[in-house]
C-alpha cells in the first residue's frame, strides 16, 4: 500500500511525499489501519523495517495541537533510539507548525530538561530511567497521554525495567492507547503486555527472523592471533564500512589501540561518551570519514546507521538475542549485508544456541582466506566542522552553495551534511579535503564567517 491510501492529514502526507516515503513496509502496512483507529497493538518486528513510522504517523494525526499538554509519550531503552524517533517525528511534523517534540534522556543536563517542560510539550520521548526521574522530582504532568509507545521492548527488559515501566504506566491515564514494538515475543514481555495494554491486536512481521539478507559465517580462531584473523577478513573481503563489537569498553579500547598501531584510525562507541561524542561518532562513521566503528552492545539496538555493510563480533556474544541484534546493524531496510563472528575452541557453548537458532550459518577456517598482503581501508572522505548549526538558521543548502558555487567543489566531493543545534558535519572527499578547509575559512556562509574545525 502506498501511504497515500491513509487517511491522514494532508501536512503529514505532504512531509512523506519530501521524504520520498511513497511505499509502506511491511510492518507499516499490517498495523497503521489498526492504529489509526487508535487500537492497542503488540508488533514484533525486526529493527531496520520501519516500525517507527509505524507509530508516529498515527501519534502525529491524532494529535490535538491547540491542547498545549503531554499527550503522549514514548519510551525507548536508549537515548540514540530516543533523539532518533523525536528527530523522525519532527521531520513528518515539518508542515505542521508549532508542534514541540522534546526528548527527556540521561546522559545530558538535567536542569534545561526541567525548563523545557515547563514551557510545554506535545509529544515527548525519553529513555525509561530519566522520564522517571522527572515523574518523582519535577512532577511532570502526564495526566493527558492519551498515547503511550514502547519502542523495543525487549531491550527495556533486558536492561532490568520492567518494575519502573509500571511505575510510570500507573500515573498515566487508563483511557489511552498503547503501542508495544518488540522483536522477540517471548514471556516477559507477553507479562508486561497483558499489564499495560487493552485487549490489544497482536501483528507479526513475518519477517522478523527472515535472515536471508544477512549473510552469517563463523571462523573459528585462537586468541593469541585474533587481530591477525580480523586483519586477513577485512583484507580478503575488501572491507570499507564496519562495524565491529566487542563485549566490554576495555576490549574495545585495546582493539583501537592494536588497529592504531596497524596503521588504521577508528571510532569507538561506548558508555564512557557523552551525548554530544556519541552524535559526533556516529555523524563521523556514517558519513564514510572513518571505516571502523567499534562498540559495545549499546549500538547493538538504538543506533540507525544504514549502509553498513559488515558487522564483525569480534567477541563472541553471550546469547543468541544480543547475536540477532548486532547482526541486525546490516542489512537495514531492503539492502544486504554480511556478519563475521570470530570464536574459540573455548566458545564452543557460546556458538550452539545461536546455531540452533540459525540454520544458515556458514563455518569456515581462517587459513583457507588466500591473502597476499594485508590491505586496511582508508577513508573516503573527511570531516569539517562548523561552529553553526539549526539555532543559526543555517541548513544544508547554504553549505553546498558556499563549496559549490563559492569554491568550486563539483557536487560529487561533497558528502553528507549533518546540521545539529549548534553545529554542522560535512563530509569532503580526502583529496580535495584541505584545500576545501582553507577556502572557507575565509569565505562567508550565508553571508557571515563561521568558525571551522577538522575532524
Amino acid at each position: 500500500m502506498q501511504f497515500s491510501s491513509l487517511e491522514i492529514k494532508k501536512e503529514i502526507l505532504e512531509a512523506l511525499d519530501t521524504l520520498e516515503y511513497k511505499n509502506m513496509t511491511k510492518v507499516q502496512d499490517l498495523s497503521l489501519l489498526h492504529t489509526l483507529e487508535k487500537k492497542d497493538v503488540i508488533v514484533q518486528s525486526k529493527t531496520g523495517s520501519g516500525k517507527t513510522l509505524a507509530f508516529a504517523i498515527p501519534v502525529v494525526n491524532l494529535l490535538d495541537i491547540k491542547k498545549y499538554r503531554i499527550q503522549t509519550l514514548i519510551l525507548a531503552p536508549t537515548r540514540e533510539l530516543a533523539n532518533q524517533i523525536a528527530d523522525e517525528i519532527k521531520k513528518i511534523c515539518r508542515f505542521i507548525p508549532n508542534i514541540k517534540v522534546l526528548t527527556l534522556c540521561g546522559g545530558v543536563p538535567f536542569k534545561p530538561q526541567v525548563a523545557s517542560l515547563e514551557h510545554g510539550a506535545h509529544i515527548v520521548v525519553g529513555t525509561v530511567g530519566r522520564v522517571m526521574q522527572h515523574i518523582y522530582e519535577t512532577k511532570i504532568d502526564l495526566s493527558s497521554i492519551e498515547n503511550f509507545v514502547l519502542d523495543e521492548a525487549d531491550k527495556m527488559l533486558d536492561m532490568g525495567f520492567y518494575e519502573d515501566i509500571l511505575k510510570i504506566v500507573e500515573v498515566l491515564p487508563k483511557q489511552r492507547q498503547t503501542m508495544l514494538f518488540s522483536a522477540t515475543y517471548e514471556e516477559n514481555i507477553k507479562e508486561l503486555a497483558n499489564s499495560v495494554l487493552t485487549n490489544p491486536l497482536y501483528i507479526k512481521n513475518e519477517e522478523v527472523h527472515k535472515q536471508d539478507s544477512i549473510e552469517q559465517k563463523f571462523y573459528k580462531v585462537e586468541e593469541s592471533s585474533k587481530l591477525e584473523s580480523l586483519l586477513r577478513l577485512i583484507s580478503y573481503y575488501k572491507m570499507e564500512s564496519i562495524l565491529i563489537f566487542c563485549s566490554t569498553k576495555v576490549m574495545c579500547n585495546e582493539l583501537a589501540d592494536d588497529l592504531s598501531d596497524a596503521g588504521v584510525d577508528t571510532l569507538l562507541l561506548h558508555s564512557d561518551l557523552d551525548q554530544k561524542q556519541r552524535d559526533e561518532t556516529v555523524v563521523l562513521f556514517s558519513n564514510g570519514s572513518y571505516p571502523i566503528l567499534i562498540a559495545t552492545d549499546i549500538v547493538s539496538r538504538g543506533i540507525d546507521i544504514t549502509d553498513i555493510k559488515y558487522v564483525i563480533n569480534y567477541n563472541i556474544p553471550k546469547d543468541e538475542t544480543i547475536y540477532t541484534h548486532r547482526i541486525g546493524r546490516t542489512a537495514r531496510g531492503e539492502a544486504n549485508g554480511v556478519s563475521i563472528t570470530l570464536y574459540s575452541e573455548e566458545e564452543n557453548y557460546k556458538v550452539k544456541p545461536i546455531k540452533e537458532k540459525f540454520s544458515d550459518i556458514e563455518f569456515n577456517d581462517i587459513y583457507n582466506l588466500e591473502v597476499d598482503k594485508i590491505s586496511l581501508p582508508k577513508p573516503v572522505f573527511r570531516t569539517m566542522m562548523i561552529l553553526g548549526g539549526k539555532k543559526q538558521k543555517l541548513r544544508a543548502g547554504d553549505i553546498l552553495g558556499s563549496l559549490t558555487a563559492d569554491i568550486g567543489l563539483k557536487k560529487e566531493d561533497v558528502g553528507k551534511i549533518n546540521i545539529l543545534d549548534f553545529v554542522s558535519y560535512v563530509a569532503i572527499k580526502s583529496e580535495v579535503f584541505e584545500a576545501t578547509f582553507n577556502k572557507l575559512q575565509k569565505r562567508k556562509i550565508k553571508g557571515k564567517y563561521f568558525k571551522l574545525y577538522e575532524k
